[in-house]
């Protein structure tokens, strides 16, 4: 039997997202933006995913824009705030050399448009030094962008002293949320954040479809034009199916988010009880406790990642090397490079992560099967 540890790179879609979903793909076929009726009731069903979608992050739904995807907000987040801060004389960017390419090759563009930007290093599990950081800041930081939690190790980072610094200094804060929500408490209203990115695939909701969260301090130039949709933020006719059913998810997913951390949480204590059982040679990788409860990245240092991959899968075990964006390439990871991780732990790093449908006794039965791959490879 297959079993699937993927899911921080996609999840499958939740029953009750897909039977919310259905009726938009024949029956309710109306523009959101028409003023007849079948375009009004279209309408409120996008509203009320902006409600479901903010809720969980305890905002205003009028500060939510609905975009296709983690990459386009953290995109749209970075450039559009970034060019309408240089007009004020802003032109510096920070961010971590941890981030998800959405938002480091973001920043290399914006180096080619004149920006200078400050790429922070992290200690061996992955972590800013809010010191370094506030080191780095100067009165030219138009804005910050620091990842809520990792998402290839699952370190958090240390978004409170973060943000207030960036604050302190009058730069905006942008975090890229796409791991987080659904696992952690994203209280916009607790904490110092002026920009969220959030996507639907990552809690059990459709492919092609996140959001965008700005305060009402941000100002920010669009990135798309041609019409007056999400307040003239992001032009083009809304993705309906995919905004009906990332609110479905979102409503899921913040409802049941202790017992998707208590879930997650037993999954990786399964496998790694598991591993020190077999007495197999293998290092976690991340920070020990600050950490997103789904996602496990284990080195084998006897073994390399691609021939356990490749292994793994020959036994009907899904998981990866890392982001779902460059895993195919089966370079080594950029994010275990800046941890400074020994060579032997770099290039036998795995990621498990767990979600929908995955139980204690399932990752067991996986990890028993990894310890035997890892054994007959050394």
């Amino acid at each position: 039997m297959a079993i699937y540890l993927d899911h921080a790179a996609t999840t499958p879609i939740h029953p009750q997202v897909r039977e919310a979903m259905l009726p938009y793909l024949d029956q309710l076929y109306g523009n959101p933006s028409s003023i007849h009726g079948f375009g009004r009731e279209i309408r409120n069903a996008v509203d009320r995913a902006r409600d479901q979608v903010a809720f969980g992050l305890n905002a205003d739904p009028s500060q939510l824009i609905f975009t296709s995807g983690g990459t386009e907000a953290d995109n749209l987040a970075l450039v559009g705030t970034a060019l309408a801060q240089r007009e004020k004389g802003r032109d510096h960017v920070i961010t971590s050399s941890v981030e998800h390419h959405a938002v480091l090759d973001t920043c290399a563009y914006l180096e080619r448009l004149g920006f200078r930007v400050t790429y922070l290093p992290v200690d061996r599990s992955a972590r800013v030094d809010p010191d370094a950081f506030q080191k780095a800041l100067d009165g030219r930081t138009a804005v910050v962008s620091v990842m809520f939690g990792n998402n290839e190790v699952g370190t958090l980072q240390p978004i409170e002293a973060i943000g207030s610094l960036s604050r302190e200094a009058g730069a905006f804060f942008h975090t890229d949320a796409v791991q987080a929500y659904g696992m952690e408490a994203v209280d916009v209203e607790r904490l110092p954040v002026d920009l969220v990115t959030l996507s639907s695939h990552k809690i059990n909701g459709p492919k092609g479809v996140g959001a965008l969260y700005l305060s009402r301090a941000v100002k920010m130039w669009p990135q798309m034009y041609g019409g007056q949709q999400e307040r003239r933020r992001r032009a083009g006719t809304e993705n309906v199916l995919g905004i009906v059913g990332f609110g479905k998810a979102a409503e899921i997913a913040v409802a049941n988010r202790e017992h998707h951390r208590n879930e997650a949480r037993r999954c990786r204590e399964a496998m790694v009880t598991e591993w020190k059982a077999a007495d197999i040679d293998f290092q976690v990788n991340g920070h020990p406790t600050e950490h997103l409860p789904h996602i496990l990245n284990v080195s084998f240092p006897c073994t390399d990642t691609e021939t356990m991959l490749m292994s793994l899968d020959m036994e009907g075990i899904a998981c990866s090397s890392g982001s779902a964006c460059t895993s195919g390439t089966l370079k080594i990871s950029h994010v275990l490079r800046a941890m400074n991780l020994p060579e032997a732990e770099t290039r036998s790093a795995i990621r498990f992560s767990f979600g929908l449908g995955n139980t204690p006794e399932q990752t067991s039965q996986a990890a028993r099967t990894v310890a035997e791959v890892v054994k007959r490879l050394k």
